[in-house]
């Protein structure tokens, strides 16, 4: 009982931890965002917090910035001159007893661009951390050469001589596979079977070996809070049996999966030479879909691929940075469109998760490796991006909407509809902060 005690508290730590780190991250950027910006467009910050609440550290620089760490961290601000407050209101009192100089270094008082620029940094930001992690990851894992050669392979529980690291491999059950495409292509379409014939190139000689089907039930990856991740199944285990019968491919097991209609599914796994048995519950879930739609299945959280790990080569600058925006657009793209079928009820409201959903993904992916936990706070970063470029008054975008308007009729909104309008953006937001929060609690 109490080691089990113990084994949660230390879970909800970890939890926690990884949580706060990842928000800090992400709040610290977008934070920045907006100080340098405005510092560069002439507009002068008194206060830049991580956090909320009582200051636990400050420090104030010889601009006469006080930069500060508050006991609350679960968000940030930069309090500019002339603002009332975190929120960027006015401080009508301030405003008055500066002199003409001095106004122009406050967010109230500086040109239009100025302004505009200081508000649309704080997103830029977080799109530019994305990215830059993303590249990062490219460039540390590295891309196929698109040469169907053998860069690793994993442990798996076949008898007999099998394929070999750095084998080309020619043909797969008499079917020609010259690169790494249209080896996908063969190993997607190949009947189940315990095993195939490969035909390899090795040391200059062509072979024929035999060898798992090149689509293998081998775990690739684990969804961070599915019901796998709960049971323990590791990136590397190989299921040999589903429902109580073998499986020779990852289609096989998720076809199992599929049709259990959520009831659970015995499972027999295999891991460094161990057998495992296990009893799943399946996981209603959303995917979305090629052409933007989404499709309901019943899931464990697992991902699977190729039996091999292809050679690699070193991405260049240019093309990492190509790819991380490919990658990022995907992200957005998705992210969007499940948000407006969430909206419009297409698919379910649990889509959406708050600050405890969002804590246990991160905890779970810290778990799994960094580059997991880096794949999820680039994806994250991205997400409070792009919400906070939503016209909604109280976020960037809804500033930003009040900045064209400024520009189109060349006077600001009046002071009593801006406070009006404050107010709905800060109902609307709290709203959906408490949709979020309820779907992490019964969903």
């Amino acid at each position: 009982m109490l080691s089990d005690i113990l084994s949660r508290v230390g879970g909800l730590s970890w939890t926690v931890a990884f949580f706060v780190i990842a928000l800090g991250i992400i709040v610290a950027v977008h934070e920045y965002g907006h100080y340098i910006i405005g510092r560069w467009s002439g507009i002068h910050a008194e206060v830049f917090s991580l956090g909320f609440g009582p200051v636990l550290f400050k420090r104030r620089d010889k601009r006469g910035t006080q930069w500060q760490l508050a006991a609350v961290p679960l968000g940030g601000y930069v309090k500019f001159l002339g603002d009332s407050n975190a929120a960027a209101g006015q401080d009508a009192g301030a405003m008055a007893g500066l002199s003409a100089e001095e106004r122009r270094h406050t967010m109230h008082g500086a040109p239009l661009w100025a302004r505009a620029a200081t508000v649309a940094a704080g997103p830029i930001f977080n799109f530019i951390l994305a990215l830059a992690v993303f590249v990062g990851m490219i460039q540390w894992q590295g891309i196929a050469t698109g040469n169907p050669t053998i860069g690793k392979l994993p442990a798996y529980p076949f008898d007999g001589p099998s394929l070999l690291v750095g084998d080309r491999i020619l043909s797969i059950a008499g079917q020609p596979t010259p690169d790494l495409e249209a080896l996908a292509a063969v190993a997607d379409k190949l009947p189940a079977a315990p095993a195939v014939t490969y035909q390899v190139e090795r040391a200059g000689q062509t072979v024929d070996v035999h060898g798992p089907h090149p689509m293998p039930p081998l775990v690739k990856g684990v969804q961070p809070t599915s019901a796998a991740m709960k049971a323990g199944i590791q990136a590397g285990d190989v299921v040999l049996q589903a429902g109580g019968q073998p499986v020779y491919t990852f289609d096989q097991l998720r076809e199992t999966v599929g049709g259990s209609g959520g009831k659970p599914v015995d499972l027999t796994i295999w891991r460094e030479g161990k057998q495992i048995n296990l009893s799943l519950t399946p996981e209603r879930r959303d995917m979305p879909l090629a052409n933007g739609g989404f499709e309901t299945r019943w899931l464990l959280g697992l991902s699977g691929g190729l039996m091999i790990e292809p050679e690699l080569r070193h991405a260049g600058a240019l093309e990492s940075v190509k790819l991380a925006a490919q990658q990022g657009w995907l992200v957005a793209k998705s992210s969007l469109s499940g948000l407006w079928h969430v909206v419009t009820g297409a698919i379910s409201r649990c889509n959406i998760s708050g600050p405890i959903g969002m804590a246990e993904v991160l905890g779970d992916a810290a778990r799994s490796g960094p580059m997991d936990f880096l794949s999820i706070l680039a994806t994250l970063s991205l997400g409070i991006g792009l919400i906070n470029l939503f016209p909604i008054p109280v976020l960037d975008g809804g500033h930003l909407v009040f900045h064209v308007y400024e520009a189109l009729t060349g006077r600001a909104p009046s002071a009593r509809i801006l406070g009006l309008l404050m107010t709905v953006g800060l109902a609307v937001v709290l709203s959906f902060m408490a949709f979020a929060l309820t779907n992490d609690l019964s969903c």
